[in-house]
Order: C-alpha cells, then structure tokens, then sequence
C-alpha cells in the first residue's frame, strides 16, 4: 500500500522529466526532418527551462520518500525539511533557468547558479541559521505543538506553532511570544511536558529548631497529603536539608499534574503547610535583636546569646526593649 502510494506520488513527476529531456534532444532532428519554422533557440531554451523545473519536481519527491522511508515509526521526519529540500531545488532550477536565458550553455548556467546561490546565502544567513536550527529541532523534536517548556530558565510557556524559522509560545499570562529557532537550539531547553505531563516539584519551609525534625516532617507531608490539586500517587514526602542558625530547612516534594497547574499546586501545599502550622501551634523563627556599643548582636531562643555584655541601652542610658524579627 504505502508502495503503491510512494509510486504514484513519482509518476507525473517522472513522466514531465522524461517529456521534457526528450523534447530536449529530439528538437533538432524534428526541425530538420519538418522544416518547422519556428526559432530553434527559443525552443531549446523553452525545453532546456522545461527539463529544469521537472527534474526539480522529481528530485524533490525522490527525497522526500527516501526521508519518509528512513524515519522510524517513533520518530517522523518534519514536513518543514521535506519542503526546503523542494525549495533548494526549485530555487537552482529558476537560477539556472535565468542563466541559460542570459546566454549561458548549461554546464555554465548550473555553476552560475551554484554562485549565486552560494552569494544569497551569506546574505540571508541569519534566515538560513533560523531555517537550518528549525530543521535540526524537527529532527530532534524536543518539544511539540502543546508541550509545556522553559527556555534558558527567562521564557516559560506553551508551544501554539512551529514555524519555518521562528517558534512561537503562549505564555501563562497569555502572552505571544515569538522566538527564531536559532536562539532555541543555542539555549538550554526543559520540556515539562516530555516524556510525561506531571514531574515532581518542591518547595522549601523553615521551621523551629524548637520543633523536633520527626515531627516537622510529619507534619509537612500532612500538610501536602491534604492539598487537592497535587497528585497522590506517587505520594509526596519531606526530607530535611539544612539545619542552620535560622531554624532547620525542610523540602515538601509533590509530584505535579501538568505544567498549567504548577502555580496553583504551589499555592495549595503552602496554604496547607500555613494552616496546619497554625493549627498545632508551631512559631516562625525569629531573632532577637539588642543594640550593645552601637553595634547589633543577635539572639536565638534555645541558644547561647550573641551579646558582650548583659542588657543594652540607649545613648542617654535608658534600656531597649528586644525586637523580634521574623
């Protein structure tokens, strides 16, 4: 079946090519044989112009179902690069074409042709860098139509089109954004959408050394089971990693359906881990702050205080009050 399509797809083609190289050659025993009065160089030029195009055509479908029988099933090659191969060689067709009408033997008008296209190149290479990296990230297909991606951590969004040269996103502000697919095949790209749609993110909380860990982490994984977007499967949990002067540093890691509901799977743990903080009672950390010889010294409850000396004082002598800053 697909062979069958794959050959009818080469008939006309074929055929055009074959017509055209024949009329071509045959031309000037027929003007010899039926004394046709019509100009002979206006017909070679007409059948030479002819066999260009047809070859063109022939050679573009040729590739085309050689790429299409090279790709495997779980990766097909990109429409986009089928295309250019047709426009390269219809462009060398047109350039040769105006060559051969300028005056030049074929031979001549193909090398011509080769120059010049060869000079359109260098001057259109920011187009042809766009065109070539599209064609790479065809190949490569990193993301497609619907993915969710972060591009070099400064542009986030969803990919609505991908282009010829440029690729463009829709951002979750609702935003267009178009970017020329050089700059993304330079800069490091994250699918969120690939190979699956959720991914696991995390969020950090700082807590009270008063606290124990064991129970902080009972807690915080309380907290994320009782969120209603996150996923529950796998379940999400909590590990401690720091424990520093400021209080000992958690991470509340949960698995994310899609990239569209980070935020809001974000907000809900957080809110979870607000409430059921406040519902056992747990403190923020805090310092206390006293001002001794002008300069500030800092005080953690539960530890050895920061100070030179004891109480602090004002410049006229009167005693300060703590200042707690959270």
């Amino acid at each position: 079946m697909k062979l069958s399509r794959n050959i009818q797809r080469t008939v006309w083609p074929l055929i055009a090519t074959l017509a055209s190289l024949t009329a071509y050659f045959i031309h000037p025993w027929a003007f010899d044989t039926f004394d046709i009065e019509i100009d002979r160089e206006s017909v070679r030029l007409v059948t030479a112009s002819l066999t260009y195009f047809a070859a063109a055509w022939l050679g573009g479908r040729l590739v085309g179902i050689a790429l299409e029988r090279a790709a495997s099933s779980q990766r097909r090659v990109p429409k986009l690069l089928q295309e250019l191969i047709s426009a390269a060689f219809f462009l060398v067709a047109l350039i040769a074409t105006i060559m051969l009408i300028l005056g030049h033997s074929i031979s001549g008008a193909l090398a011509s042709s080769g120059l010049v296209i060869a000079v359109l190149g260098f001057a259109i290479r920011n187009v042809v860098a766009d065109a070539l990296s599209g064609i790479a990230l065809g190949l490569e297909a990193p993301y497609r139509i619907g993915d969710w991606v972060d591009i070099d951590g400064d542009t986030k969004g969803r990919i609505v089109e991908i282009g010829w040269r440029t690729t463009r996103l829709l951002t979750r502000d609702a935003t267009y954004m178009i970017l020329p697919n050089s700059q993304i095949a330079r800069q490091r790209l994250t699918n969120y959408s690939a190979p699956r749609r959720h991914y696991r993110a995390q969020v950090q909380v700082t807590l009270t050394h008063e606290l124990p860990a064991n129970r902080a982490r009972d807690l915080l994984t309380e907290a994320a089971r009782r969120a209603p977007m996150i996923l529950q499967d796998p379940l999400p949990d909590v590990r401690v990693i720091a424990h520093g002067q400021d209080g000992i540093t958690y991470v509340v890691r949960y698995w994310v359906p899609s990239f569209a509901e980070d935020i809001d799977c974000r907000d809900a743990v957080l809110s979870e881990v607000d409430a059921i903080l406040r519902e056992n009672g747990v403190p923020a950390p805090y310092r206390n702050v006293r001002i001794v010889d002008g300069e500030a010294a800092t005080r953690r409850e539960g530890m050895r205080p920061y100070l030179l000396s004891e109480g602090s004082s004002d410049a006229a002598g009167a005693p300060l009050p703590d200042k707690k800053i959270a």
